[in-house]
Formats: structure tokens, C-alpha cells, sequence
């Protein structure tokens, strides 16, 4: 028997249908319920934001496989991440809270293993967001040094190259900002996360069709659709795993969808519309991204040369596309700096969105006792907003940026996370799912009927397949500079969690607390 899906009449006064499922789970409504469907898909549409994903990641695109890695691959990983998103949504329809997946881990794996099935799954969760809002306004951080040295003359013009710490002090600047939004009542945020959706979409359509219309060379339909490059230059051959590789940049962009989740407690009728927009999140990224995938590769002629770090972006693979298209037909770049700029509001928004998912999730793991000094980030204002969380989250994700200042192999090791932790993260309440209340589950509204099991374990498969390939080495040789660091990272992470676990939060840490 499914949960019941229409708004709730309470004596003359009619109740929320999400509000009233969450009292059933024990939590007072302490967030302002405010979100429509459209603006809970907005936060998670703008956090998948395929402008932020897909230019930040094009250049391991190009390298490893090209046209085909970039074409082909993003229906592949689109696909299945479609499978995980279905499942993820079916179990967020039942429990519709901020918590979102710890809180759906406890629900799912049974009384005995509840406390560390949501522990291991909200620290996995938790500091796979942290890790994402740090590699996306890095990513920021690194883009705004590619247009001023763009607009300074370029890397062969004596351009104006900034360093590595004024890049760090690029990315403080814009968490600072982050923060002061999400420290705005929720409406104002609600109407900043509608901005953010419209203008990836209008984005997205923008420069699919003007890049390839204001490039004076373009590259053939049989290019775009058969060619692959083998030239990486990282001493591997085996078009099998080149093309693994390639799928890394299509993975990494669709992650974050989660947001859908953590917002159902601020959302109206969460038991539907959070569902709704993860799934609707997921379908028109892939769609729109293909879109945009489409147009800059139509505009790629020579790849050797696009990656080089000898070229005016310095080796930026799509700053340089948008700057050549325009210089070449033009005599100036000028407009393919502007269309930089359309791509770097997109990924400001894009933090902004993460740094919203961050905070609740601080707020509910905290609620429940699950972090260091709770009390204090579970605290929210007079506006009903979480404001310590959202500037905990601002300034852990600037701590985890400090790294980049030793080593960019460590950087890129804790932006790993992002993907695998994360992805980790969704695949464990999906498996408690399928297998420790496969008969026990009660689905809500949304539900995916006799075929739920069988889309959870294809997911599940999909979550462990990717875990182990982008596990492998990048370069061979292998060497300290070339060693995939993300299986140390993500390795490190279930150590340190588990370690805590076994040491002391067994003695204290139940699970979700409820708290009516």
C-alpha cells in the first residue's frame, strides 16, 4: 500500500501533504515551506548545471576519446545516472525530509544496522557536497583568471597571469558571496535559484548556436560523430579504456541532483514535487547538454592545439574555441570573452544552488547529532534559515580550496570526492533498498511499481562500475605526479568515518532523531 498523495485536510485547515508526511516521520516544521515544483527542480538543474560541468571537464573529454568520448559517452553516463535518479526518487517520495539520504539509509536498513548505515551515508554525503561546491566556485575562481588574461592580450600577447594565490583569493570572494544569498529568506533564494535555471537554459541555447555560427572553420558531421583521438599524450592506448576516461567529464557533470532532496522540507507537497525535480533535473540536463556538447564540438578543428598550453587561453580547450570563432571573423575575441562571461554566471549560480544543498544538509545530519557542536549548526533565524550551516559549509569548502596552494594533484584528489563520495552517497540507501526492505519498503505518491528492484540494482551496478574506472590511473607511467589520487581520497574517507564509528560515535550516535 502506497502513501497517500493529495494535501492533507487537518479539521477545516488544509495541510500541506508533505508537512503532514513529515510529522508521521517526527519532525516539526521548522523550515519555511515556500518552494514550488519548478523552484525545487531549479536548485538541482542548477547545480547539474551542464555549463559549469561541461566547460570546466571538456579538456579530459577531448583528450581521452574526443568527439565520440563527448557525443556518445554523455548518453551513456546520462542513461544510468537516469536509473540512479528514478530510484533516488521513489525512495525521497516516501521520505520526504532535509536529511535526504542518511535519513533514507536508517529507514531502509533495518533497526540493527539504522545508526551506521546513516552515518556512513550522511559523512559520505555530506563532505561529497563540500567537495563539489569547492571544485565548482574553484572552477570559477580559474575561469575569471582565463578572461582577464584573455582580455589582458592573451597567454602570446602578455596577458595578465595570475597566481595560484590570487586564485584562492578569487575563490573566498565568491564563497563569501555564496553565503551572504543563502543567508537571504528563502523566497529571495527561491527567486535567485529560478534565475539560475532560466539562464542555463537560455545559456545552453545561446552558445550551441552561436559558436558554431560565428566559427569560420567547422568541423564535419562525420568529425563530430566518428572521430576519436587516441593522441592523449598519457601513454595510453586501449580505446576501451580511453573512452572510459572520457566518461569522466559526463559523470562529474551530472551529480548534485540530490538538492531535490535535501529542499523537500522547504518545498509544497514534497512528496511529489521533490521526486519531480530530480527526475526532471536529470532528463533536461541530458537533453540540453547534448545540445551544448553538440555546438562547441562542431567549432573544434584542431584538438592537438586546443589543449596546448601554448595558446592564448593558456590550454583552456573552450575559452579558446569561444575566443578564435570570434578573433578569426572578427579580428577580435571580445565576444568569445563575453560568452565566457554567460558561462561563469552560470557557474556562480551553480555554487550558489550547492552551497543551499550544503546548508540543509549541515541542518538536518546536525539535528540529529550526528556533528561536532551540533546545537549550533542546526540553529535558523528568524527568517527560517539555517544561517550558521550555510557559512560552515562556505568555509569548509574554502579550506578544502587551501589545498590547491600545496599541490594540484592533492586538489584534485579532494575534488574526487565530489564525484565517487557523492555517487557512493546515492548508491547506499538505494541498496538497503533493494535488498534489506525490499519487501519491508512502502512507497509514497511516486513509485516505480513491480519495476523499482530491478532500476535500484541496474543503479546500484552503475555506482560500483564507475567507482572502480575512475579509480584507474590517468598516465602511464605511473608516478607520484600521474597517481589517480581518488581512491586514496575516497579511501581515506571511509577509513576516517568508519574509525570514528568504531572508536566513539557507536556509543552515542542512534540515527535520525525525531523531534516532535
Amino acid at each position: 500500500m502506497g502513501l497517500p498523495s493529495h494535501t492533507v485536510e487537518n479539521g477545516s485547515v488544509l495541510v500541506d501533504s508533505g508537512q503532514s508526511r513529515l510529522r508521521e516521520l517526527g519532525y516539526k516544521q521548522e523550515l519555511k515551506r515556500d518552494l514550488s515544483v519548478f523552484s525545487n527542480f531549479a536548485f538541482s538543474f542548477s547545480i547539474i548545471s551542464v555549463l559549469t560541468g561541461i566547460t570546466t571537464l571538456y579538456n579530459t573529454g577531448l583528450t581521452f576519446g574526443g568527439p565520440i568520448s563527448l557525443v556518445y559517452g554523455w548518453f551513456i553516463a546520462g542513461g544510468f545516472t537516469m536509473f540512479v535518479g528514478l530510484s533516488m526518487a521513489e525512495i525521497c517520495s516516501s521520505y520526504p525530509t532535509s536529511g535526504g539520504l542518511y535519513y533514507w539509509s536508517a529507514r531502509l536498513a533495518g533497526r540493527n544496522w539504522a545508526p551506521f548505515a546513516s552515518w556512513l551515508t550522511g559523512w559520505f554525503n555530506i563532505v561529497g557536497q563540500w567537495a563539489v561546491t569547492t571544485s565548482v566556485d574553484f572552477s570559477l575562481a580559474q575561469l575569471i583568471q582565463v578572461i582577464i588574461l584573455l582580455s589582458t592580450g592573451g597567454k602570446n600577447g602578455g596577458g595578465y597571469e595570475a597566481s595560484k594565490y590570487v586564485v584562492i583569493a578569487f575563490h573566498g570572494a565568491i564563497l563569501s558571496m555564496h553565503a551572504i544569498i543563502n543567508s537571504l529568506p528563502i523566497s529571495v533564494l527561491s527567486f535567485f535559484g529560478q534565475l539560475a535555471a532560466v539562464w542555463n537554459l537560455l545559456g545552453v541555447v545561446l552558445l550551441m548556436i552561436l559558436i558554431p555560427s560565428v566559427a569560420t572553420e567547422r568541423a564535419s558531421a562525420k568529425f563530430v560523430f566518428t572521430h576519436f583521438n587516441t593522441d592523449n599524450g598519457e601513454g595510453i592506448n586501449s580505446k576501451v579504456y580511453i573512452f572510459v576516461l572520457g566518461l569522466l567529464m559526463s559523470q562529474y557533470t551530472l551529480t548534485g541532483y540530490d538538492a531535490s532532496a535535501h529542499m523537500t522540507e522547504e518545498t509544497k507537497n514534497a512528496d511529489k514535487n521533490g521526486p519531480k525535480g530530480i527526475i526532471s533535473a536529470i532528463g533536461i540536463s541530458i537533453i540540453f547538454g547534448w545540445g551544448y556538447l553538440l555546438g562547441i564540438t562542431f567549432a573544434v578543428t584542431d584538438i592537438p592545439y586546443l589543449l596546448s598550453e601554448d595558446n592564448d587561453a593558456g590550454g583552456y580547450a573552450i575559452a579558446e574555441i569561444f575566443y578564435l570563432a570570434f578573433k578569426n571573423r572578427y579580428g577580435s575575441g571580445v565576444g568569445g570573452i563575453i560568452c565566457l562571461g554567460v558561462i561563469g554566471i552560470a557557474i556562480f549560480f551553480c555554487g550558489m544552488s550547492s552551497v543551499t544543498s550544503n546548508s540543509r544538509m549541515v541542518y538536518a545530519f546536525s539535528r540529529d547529532g550526528a556533528m561536532p557542536l551540533s546545537s549550533l549548526w542546526h540553529k535558523v533565524n528568524k527568517q527560517e534559515v539555517p544561517i550558521n550551516a550555510v557559512w560552515l559549509s562556505a568555509f569548509i569548502s574554502f579550506c578544502m580550496a587551501l589545498t590547491s596552494l600545496g599541490s594540484l594533484v592533492a586538489f584534485q584528489a579532494m575534488v574526487s570526492i565530489a564525484t565517487i563520495g557523492l555517487y557512493i552517497a546515492y548508491a547506499l540507501p538505494i541498496f538497503f533498498r533493494v535488498s534489506l526492505a525490499r519487501k519491508s519498503f512502502v512507497p509514497g505518491p511516486f513509485n516505480l511499481g513491480r519495476y523499482g528492484v530491478v532500476v535500484g540494482w541496474i543503479a546500484v551496478l552503475w555506482v560500483a562500475t564507475i567507482s572502480v574506472l575512475f579509480s584507474l590511473p590517468v598516465a602511464y607511467p605511473v608516478t607520484s605526479e600521474t597517481l589517480n589520487y581518488t581512491p586514496v581520497a575516497v579511501g581515506g574517507l571511509l577509513v576516517i568515518t568508519v574509525s570514528w564509528w568504531i572508536v566513539s560515535a557507536r556509543y552515542w550516535f542512534t540515527g535520525p532523531i525525531t523531534n516532535i
